[in-house]
């Protein structure tokens, strides 16, 4: 069972671009959508803390809490959807799983982790594959600024990593949620333009907040319980292949060879990070 949560998590976070494309055909924006995921999240994340009495915090930790809010959420949640707006489903999710790379380099730096030769040629093998991505010509449109959406992401998506390391380890993940997520909201405010909405973009942002957001954290936590975090990372590297096939049967998004080695380097340098326990790569936070 251990298996089938996670994998059930990987596929309903490979699913967020796809359906994020279905709202942005309703007329929604990227960071109207991003706020909108960011204000359920909190109300869903915030009724679960409420009912289990996960809801204190030490006040000494709030800054960390505001800036994970800010960074975390805001940051992260708006330039992924950008991502996925203007480079597509597929692109989006291959370059978030460039985050690994990022969070050796961030521990090295901040953390004072080891850098050794085993992340180093991971780092190298992520770089590979995102210039491998960035030259391909596929109908997947690869252009400066869905790249620059794209590794914007994966480097906020890194800082959860960072973040818990170095201050939110001792709370549960809703406990975290039901403070930054309203803070995220908070920040994205002002740069929305609020549309008319649809019943379809409605349910889809539903969707975004209840299924790819909720429901696979809990999916993956209770997968975590029952597997070693090493092979639970491994079946959570599923989530880009599923982005990838929705989106090519959904919206016809496709690499070309060149896009599609990229992104076998991408993940081979996840996988490598993951099996090598011996210097203890940090795993990457699943996301919110």
């Amino acid at each position: 069972m251990g298996y089938v949560y996670v994998l059930a998590a990987a596929t309903l976070w490979g699913l967020l671009g796809s359906v994020s494309k279905l709202v942005f055909a309703q007329g929604i924006t990227p960071l109207e959508a991003a706020f909108w995921r960011a204000v359920m999240g909190a109300l869903i994340f915030g009724t679960h803390a409420i009912i289990l009495r996960q809801t204190r915090i030490d006040r000494k930790d709030l800054p960390a809490l505001v800036g994970f809010g800010l960074v975390g959420i805001a940051l992260f949640y708006g330039g992924y959807q950008s991502a996925i707006a203007t480079g597509g489903a597929a692109l989006a999710a291959v370059l978030l799983y460039t985050a690994p790379a990022m969070v050796a380099l961030m521990s090295w730096l901040i953390l004072k982790e080891r850098m050794d030769g085993s992340k180093v040629l991971a780092v190298l093998l992520t770089l590979a594959g995102v210039a491998a991505i960035s030259l391909q010509g596929g109908t997947v449109k690869v252009t400066g600024v869905a790249v620059l959406w794209g590794l914007v992401s994966a480097f906020t998506y890194a800082t959860y990593y960072i973040f818990g390391k170095l201050y939110l380890g001792r709370y549960a993940a809703p406990t975290m949620l039901l403070y930054a997520l309203p803070v995220g909201a908070l920040a994205l405010a002002p740069f929305v333009h609020f549309a008319p909405k649809t019943a379809t973009a409605w349910v889809a942002m539903i969707f975004l907040a209840l299924a790819s957001t909720y429901a696979a954290n809990l999916f993956y936590y209770a997968g975590l319980k029952r597997l070693e975090a090493t092979k639970a990372s491994v079946v959570a590297t599923i989530e880009p292949v599923v982005a990838a096939l929705v989106a090519w049967l959904w919206w016809g998004e496709k690499f070309n060879l060149l896009g599609y080695l990229g992104a076998v380097l991408v993940l081979g340098g996840v996988l490598f990070m993951v099996f090598k326990p011996a210097v203890s790569s940090p795993a990457i936070e699943p996301t919110p």
